[in-house]
């Protein structure tokens, strides 16, 4: 499924923080869809210069620039995980441009599957216009020793960002494929691989159009 044939089937990835959004990511690109991360398309608006970079340190102070003029993401992290109202604003700011990244993103794939990864797929109303949510899932202990080891959080750091999302199971609970990645990344794969062997392609598919256009 490299080369699309029909309209697109659109799988709607998400799950919490340090769950395996990514590695599960990195199979389906592995297996020919094209993964359009939300993530990254957002750290794209935020490039300086941008109207989103502007508001942003408009929004939060010039403390958060680092030295080359980029956004320091962990110090506007230690800002709005702090306070939900300073995240709704950020959020305010960055999630339309986002939007409209992640719509080009898709404009230009070519494959029978797209993938739309995003932490906040479902409060963005994504998961609606996809023929599929997968979401991913570990325990808190797990989470948390992720982002010790691959962000150099503090316990309490990594502790607070877990915490301060929704219970993962409001999102188990929508889904249609859930992947558990506590174990292996060989075990983590074989889900991967056979959910996507049930992915029928040559079926129902949804409007480009509409997802491209909520």
């Amino acid at each position: 499924m490299t080369q699309r044939s029909t309209a697109p089937h659109y799988i709607g990835l998400t799950g919490n923080i340090a769950t395996g959004k990514s590695t599960v990511g990195l199979v389906l690109a592995d297996l020919g869809a094209t993964v359009i991360d939300a993530d990254k398309a957002a750290h794209r608006t935020m490039e300086p210069g941008s109207e989103v970079y502007k508001s942003i340190v408009a929004a939060f102070g010039s403390s958060i620039v680092g030295e080359g003029g980029a956004i320091r993401r962990e110090s506007l992290g230690r800002i709005v995980f702090n306070d939900p109202a300073a995240l709704r604003r950020l959020e305010e700011i960055v999630h339309p441009a986002t939007r409209l990244e992640v719509q080009r993103q898709i404009a230009e794939a070519d494959t029978d599957v797209i993938v739309i990864e995003a932490i906040k797929l479902i409060e963005a109303g994504w998961h609606r216009t996809c023929q599929a949510l997968w979401v991913t899932t570990c325990p808190m202990e797990i989470q948390i020793e992720r982002l010790v080891a691959t962000r150099r959080l503090s316990y309490d750091q990594a502790y607070q960002r877990v915490t301060s999302q929704p219970p993962q199971h409001l999102k188990i609970e929508l889904a249609d494929v859930v992947i558990d990645t506590s174990g292996s990344l060989a075990e983590t794969r074989r889900q991967v691989e056979a959910a996507w062997r049930a992915i029928d392609t040559g079926g129902s598919h949804g409007d480009r159009e509409d997802l491209q256009g909520r």
